[in-house]
Formats: C-alpha cells, structure tokens, sequence
C-alpha cells in the first residue's frame, strides 16, 4: 500500500478502537442507570417516567451499534475486506447523520429541555416531602449530586437537606436552588453541547474518507493483475548460418 492508504488504515484502526470503548461505556452505562441499586429508584417513583426509559434504551442501542460498527471497520482494515468496508461506511453514514441532528435538536430544544427537567425535579421534591419514599430520596440526591445544589430552597432548604451534597456549615450556606440551577446550565452549555456534537461528526467524517480511500485501494489491488516473470531454465542457444542451411 501507498502511504495515504497506510495512514487511512492506522487512523481506522485507532478510530474503531476508541469508538469501541466508548460504545462499551454507553452500554455500561445504560446499564447501570437500569439495574444499579442506586439508581433503580429512578424507575419505582411514582411518577412518568417514560422519558427516562426511553434514554436508557437509546443509550444501550447506541453503544451496542457503536461496538458493531468498531469491530466490522476494524475486521476490514485489518483484513483488507471491501465488503466489511463498505458496510462500516454506510453505518457510520448513518451514525454521523444521527450525531449532526440530535446536537441541533439538543442546541434548539436546550431551553424546553431544561424547562421539563427543573419541573421534573420540583414534582419529585414535591412528593418526597410528603411521602419520604427511599426512591425518590435517592433521584434527589442523584441531581443534588450532579449540580452541586440543594433542594428548592438553596442555603436555607431544611426539608431536603439528608439529600444535598456533603460538606461544612459555610458550604452549605452557599447551594444554589437546583431548579435555577438546571435551567441556567442547559441555557450556558447549549453551545458547548452543540460544538461536541459537531466536533465528533467530524472525526467520523475523516473515518469515513478514510474507509473509502482504503476500499477504493483494495478494490484496485484486486482489479490489476498481478506481474508474472518468464524464466527459461535453459538459456538460448545460437545456431551458426552453417548450421542453418543443412
């Protein structure tokens, strides 16, 4: 091979080999969400939770098409297989459409998102005070935990406060209410959100150039036939004119 050829296999053999790590976390995670002991409360409340659901099957399916796809284009660069090129070209079409269209979905809908998501919270606080469910205790503590806030009133909350994050006196003064919390932070990162999907559709950009360079140079290597060398195992002998006449 050629040294782009070269470059395009080494690059896709890198790329499906994160890519299958990062598909494996997906699914890992997915599962955890699921099945954890910690966040299994998520799926006993007494609430809908559809959406929640629905996440978890999409994140399981994605990781599980991403570990597909890793292993068909690292079975075809390895093996110089056109067809498990060609196959790995049209799924990673189809997943760099995917990724292009939820991080614009995701930068439009940032403030409807974060809307049902602080509403989501305050209904879950709502029903905890009331009915001090070990499940709906630990969905508060999950977001109290990942935005560093606590409950609805922030600094002077005292009806959630076995769910707010760890620490000293002074730095519990300082928790911020989560449902400001929420809607500030999806409102700041939707640009950051937006450029990380767009940045990752670009890679599987590359990825997919360089499996069709690849696939266009497998395609020539079997197409031209290969170079045969004639040898003679006696060398030619030279008749004299003499000879030639009798």
């Amino acid at each position: 091979m050629d040294g782009c050829a070269q470059m395009c296999k080494c690059f896709l053999i890198l790329f499906n080999i994160l890519f299958a790590l990062v598909g494996f976390g997906l699914v890992s995670l997915g599962m955890w969400l699921r099945f954890g002991a910690e966040t299994r409360g998520l799926f006993d409340i007494d609430l809908n939770t559809a959406q929640f659901t629905i996440g978890v099957a999409v994140l399981v399916v994605t990781g599980a098409l991403m570990l597909l796809v890793a292993v068909i284009g690292d079975c075809g660069a390895c093996n110089h297989s056109k067809s498990a090129l060609g196959v790995f070209s049209g799924l990673l079409s189809f997943l760099i459409i995917i990724e292009i269209a939820a991080g614009v979905m995701a930068f439009m809908w940032s403030e409807k998102l974060s809307e049902e998501l602080a509403n989501f919270y305050t209904t879950i606080y709502a029903q905890y005070v009331n009915t001090r469910s070990p499940g709906q205790a630990m969905t508060l503590k999950i977001f109290n935990n990942a935005f560093d806030c606590c409950g609805v009133g922030g600094p002077i909350e005292v009806l959630v406060r076995d769910t707010c994050p760890e620490g000293n006196f002074l730095k519990q003064l300082t928790f911020p209410s989560c449902p400001s919390v929420i809607r500030d932070m999806f409102k700041s990162s939707a640009p950051l959100v937006l450029g990380g999907f767009l940045g990752t559709a670009g890679i599987m950009v590359v990825a997919l150039v360089c499996s069709v360079v690849l696939s266009r140079h497998v395609s020539r290597s079997h197409a031209s036939p290969p170079a045969y060398v004639l040898l003679t195992s006696q060398p030619s002998v030279l008749i004299p004119p003499a000879a030639q006449q009798i």
